[in-house]
């Protein structure tokens, strides 16, 4: 008889985990779909060109300046600054819901960035939300700190993982001037309850932090340099910095979901008091005395565009 001996193959080859966050694709490598797959997020190099980042620059110039008058859109300023500087981008932290700006909306129409946003979407894309975040050099007082947050927070539409961020910068992005911070795979998690965060110091509106924030969770500064887009889900714990520079630190993100995503009620949900905090702002800017939200929690007035077309 012959004793049969087992044989040493090696480690075993784990089967591949169904993807959940990623769609099938030609675009990423099977190394970048496992990266956002376990992090949750994604950076490319270099995907915006410096020729389109100097556009975007030179039109949120002219929405400072008041050159361009932008419907529809929220404008964020430190109004302490106005009285020394007037109306320049010395005063503008923010312009919020831009879709009706041609030239920075073109943002959301770039052939290099929709290709991502199809493998993480599908590809019949709705732009919901846009952003262009001018941070300005801050003081102790820490004003333009954005807490740990999970953009779900503020969206009141679902499947989540059919949402995605692409959060572009328009200049180097570093842990000097406030760069993005991540947690790596919390996009695994669920939707945490939100509010202002408890700091000395007054809280920006509608600037909503974890309320339960896990100080032990590892973190990752995304430093950047211009052109530079990072690609992430919309329950990823991230935050920024302060920006202890003499300048400023631009960015320009839209996020972007599939066409299968609809509206939900929020009402009982830990979103509900955000509906009302929306509702107070919009009768404040609108001064109206009450406000309707045919869709429930059309949070900043977001609007859907379709722009699967341009493909």
């Amino acid at each position: 008889l012959v004793e049969a001996h087992p044989v040493n193959v090696g480690p075993r080859i784990q089967p591949m985990q169904v993807p959940l966050y990623t769609l099938d694709n030609n675009i990423l490598t099977a190394e970048q779909r496992q990266f956002y797959e376990d992090n949750g997020y994604l950076l490319i190099k270099k995907l915006v060109s410096d020729e389109d980042i100097e556009r975007f620059r030179k039109e949120f110039v002219r929405i400072c300046k008041k050159e361009v008058n932008l419907p529809g859109a929220m404008i964020m300023k430190d109004e302490s600054l106005r009285s020394q500087y007037g109306q320049s981008e010395k005063v503008v932290n923010k312009i919020q819901d831009f879709q009706e700006d041609e030239e920075l909306f073109r943002y959301c129409t770039l052939p290099e960035v929709l290709k991502y946003v199809e493998c993480f979407t599908g590809p019949n894309i709705m732009a919901m939300h846009t952003m262009l975040i001018n941070k300005l050099p801050d003081s102790d007082k820490q004003t333009f700190l954005h807490p740990m947050h999970q953009d779900l927070h503020y969206f009141p539409f679902r499947p989540a993982d059919r949402i995605v961020c692409s959060w572009t910068a328009m200049e180097r992005a570093d842990q000097d001037n406030g760069c993005l911070v991540v947690q790596p795979g919390t996009h695994k998690q669920p939707l945490k309850p939100h509010g202002y965060p408890k700091w000395e110091h007054k809280a920006n509106k509608l600037f909503h932090g974890l309320l339960d924030e896990d100080e032990k969770s590892p973190r990752v500064h995304l430093v950047m340099e211009k052109g530079d887009t990072v690609f992430f889900h919309p329950l990823l714990i991230h935050g920024s910095g302060i920006n202890k520079t003499s300048g400023f630190r631009k960015s320009i993100s839209c996020h972007f979901a599939g066409s299968e995503c609809c509206y939900i009620d929020v009402k009982n949900t830990s979103q509900e008091h955000l509906e009302k905090e929306v509702v107070e702002v919009a009768c404040q800017k609108y001064d109206m005395t009450s406000v309707e939200l045919r869709v429930r929690l059309a949070y900043m007035l977001f609007v859907t565009i379709q722009v699967s077309s341009l493909f």
